[in-house]
């Protein structure tokens, strides 16, 4: 099968990407503002050219106008070892772009095995893979209990065990505060944290699983030093701005790469934002 994703780290052999749309209302959903459009666009496919430097068949999805978060598509879909999961977001900017990835993800090969209902809202930045039986999720303003429990209903067939940590409030509902804000695996005994705002009981099942944790510098916080992208173990990808994190990274044997972020960050969304992994296999 050419999909398939149960890690953080393996190596990331497809990937779904999403440039962004000019015609959007950013400021209505909280990006920062000036933004240059042109820089902005010029950025994200720089970014696609990296990911297909480092040996992933990046495949390019149309961009959808009218929906400013569109190119964050980590967040609408969560691949697991056997398709695609749609989920729903509890943001009105983001409402509608679940079943939009998911078709285009069918398209690309990858079905869809699942999706949630009701009042179930998530996003995929509230979950990451532990290892390829338990995933941890994170309950926020946009992943809520009744999601973690269709999800719990979803993976325990497939022998998957859920994992939940309670993120914190930081700035409010308006705001976005993911699970995967403050924690990102590089390799299997590796992963950056922001410790400030981590759940301790993250913190501490982590350490259990004898994983070294990197504290972000406090001065890469607000441009995202927290969410990096590993394209294979010790191969990470992070937004420029975050000297300090790079440099952490790189003390510890990792093959860092950074992109140009200035307008992407504008919209908190990170590197492993960006994408959609379809494959990763060692």
């Amino acid at each position: 099968m050419d999909y398939g994703v149960t890690s953080m780290t393996a190596p990331l052999r497809r990937v779904a990407v999403r440039p962004p749309a000019r015609a959007c209302d950013f400021a209505s959903a909280h990006w920062g503002q000036p933004l240059d459009v042109d820089l902005l666009l010029d950025q994200h496919a720089e970014f696609a050219r990296l990911l297909q430097r480092l040996g992933a068949d990046v495949v390019e999805l149309p961009a959808l106008e009218g929906l400013p978060d569109s190119c964050f598509v980590y967040d609408p879909v969560f691949v697991v070892a056997d398709g695609a999961i749609a989920l729903r977001s509890a943001k009105a900017a983001r409402v509608g772009e679940g079943e939009r990835l998911a078709a285009d993800l069918a398209q690309a090969g990858v079905p869809t095995i699942a999706q949630l209902a009701g009042d179930a809202t998530a996003d995929g930045g509230d979950m990451f893979w532990f290892d390829d039986t338990t995933l941890a999720v994170g309950r926020s303003y946009r992943t809520n209990a009744a999601a973690v429990a269709q999800l719990e209903e979803i993976l325990r067939p497939r022998g998957i065990r859920v994992a939940v940590y309670d993120v914190p409030h930081d700035q409010g509902p308006e705001w976005c505060l993911h699970l995967m804000s403050v924690v990102s695996p590089v390799r299997d005994d590796l992963a950056v944290v922001y410790e400030r705002l981590a759940p301790v009981a993250m913190l501490q099942d982590l350490r259990r699983r004898g994983v070294e944790l990197v504290a972000v510098p406090e001065e890469d916080w607000l441009t995202l030093g927290g969410n990096v992208l590993a394209v294979a173990p010790g191969v990470a990808v992070i937004a420029s701005g975050n000297d300090a994190t790079a440099e952490l990274l790189a003390a510890r044997g990792c093959d860092v790469h950074v992109y140009e972020a200035s307008e992407i960050t504008k919209g908190e969304g990170g590197p492993t934002c960006l994408t959609r992994p379809i494959l990763r296999r060692s």
